[in-house]
């Protein structure tokens, strides 16, 4: 680059969200019309609301082009200032999951183009390859990128080691050893399923999803900032301005659908990010709009399954407002409002623990 940054860590992160804006909403179109010739188009579910069937045939896998934009941002920011590759580990670590959940995401949506149905891959074989994911990614974040085994509960100094009970220590020959500790790979494996399949059903209208996803590494960028890890934090900036840049086309009514390939990356982008800045707990409360679609989904199947009557009027909850008369655009907002609440609250109880911790 022309003129050196690194003295300035702060406008880095700006310039990740900028760079990474400008690219996605300059593409975009491209990528649009590209899908429109290759009839690659959304398919809606037919017991959905049936305001949405209007929706059939919106151009899909924006997430092609946020991923794209996110490895292109991340990259020049890295090269372009020279940072160590050491110190690079954990972020390249929370990309390569939301690559490869991005991938799974691809396989999802290219089955449902083909076979012009709502329905991919069998929710088995989608759990099993997030399960692979998440293992991998978190063997990688163990023995590669030093990331710790246990989990802080916020506002105090105690921590929950799960890294020492049922450990194993694999040989792999040359002097070096995979430990294996099970208690936290299990856990670490149950937060990004869970999280990348969360994301996904909160992609049910215009602008929820990539709207709450930039909210949420947002808060994570900065926690990153915080912690001084700037590699981990370009990462967040990035996925937060290329879902910006998404949200012009993606906002009521939308002209393209991130589909799968978005919704399972950024979902493992989140879990990631909280893995790398060791803040796994206060996940739950940064992303707990997530957290209410899915219980909101579990309530209602548990509802129906014991009693035979619905709590909701649809799930996930997002489409119960709608079932109630509140518009997308209005549902939308207010869930970002509450998004940005429950993400401010988050990042609030780390910045206070982390001033005690200094103090």
């Amino acid at each position: 680059m022309l003129v050196r940054i690194s003295q300035y860590p702060t406008f880095q992160v700006f310039l990740a969200v900028v760079i990474a804006l400008v690219a996605s909403a300059a593409l975009m179109p491209l990528w649009i019309r590209l899908l429109k010739v290759r009839s690659i188009g959304q398919q809606v579910r037919a017991d959905g609301p049936q305001g949405h069937l209007v929706k059939q045939g919106t151009p899909t896998m924006g997430g092609v082009l946020i991923l794209f934009v996110v490895v292109v941002t991340f990259t020049v920011m890295a090269l372009g200032e020279g940072l160590a590759a050491e110190r690079l580990r954990p972020a390249l670590c929370a990309l390569l999951a939301t690559l490869a959940c991005g991938a799974l995401g691809f396989v999802d949506d290219f089955a449902k183009v083909a076979h012009e149905r709502s329905l991919g891959l069998k929710p088995r074989a989608k759990l099993l390859g997030q399960g692979v994911i998440s293992v991998v990614f978190g063997l990688l974040a163990v023995n590669w990128a030093g990331v710790q085994t246990w989990l802080k509960i916020p506002l105090t100094t105690v921590k929950i080691e799960l890294g020492r009970a049922l450990v194993s220590e694999v040989p792999l020959g040359g002097g070096l050893t995979l430990v294996v500790p099970w208690l936290y790979l299990g856990f670490v494996a149950f937060m990004m399923i869970a999280m990348s399949n969360a994301v996904n059903l909160t992609d049910g209208l215009d602008g929820l999803a990539a709207g709450t996803v930039t909210v949420v590494t947002i808060a994570f960028a900065g926690i990153a900032f915080r912690q001084n890890s700037l590699e981990s934090a370009l990462l967040g900036a990035a996925i937060a301005g290329a879902c910006i840049g998404f949200l012009w086309y993606n906002s009521h009514p939308a002209d393209i659908f991130m589909g799968d390939t978005g919704s399972l990356g950024l979902g493992a982008a989140i879990a990631a990010l909280a893995v790398i800045t060791k803040t796994e707990l206060l996940l739950v409360i940064i992303g707990g709009i997530y957290v209410v679609e899915t219980l909101s989904v579990i309530l209602q199947v548990a509802s129906f399954k014991m009693t035979g009557k619905r709590i909701f009027r649809m799930a996930p909850i997002h489409h119960h407002f709608e079932m109630l008369g509140w518009s997308e655009t209005k549902v939308m907002v207010r869930f970002w409002i509450v998004t940005g609440i429950m993400a401010g609250l988050g990042f609030a109880l780390y910045f206070a623990q982390s001033v005690r911790l200094k103090g």
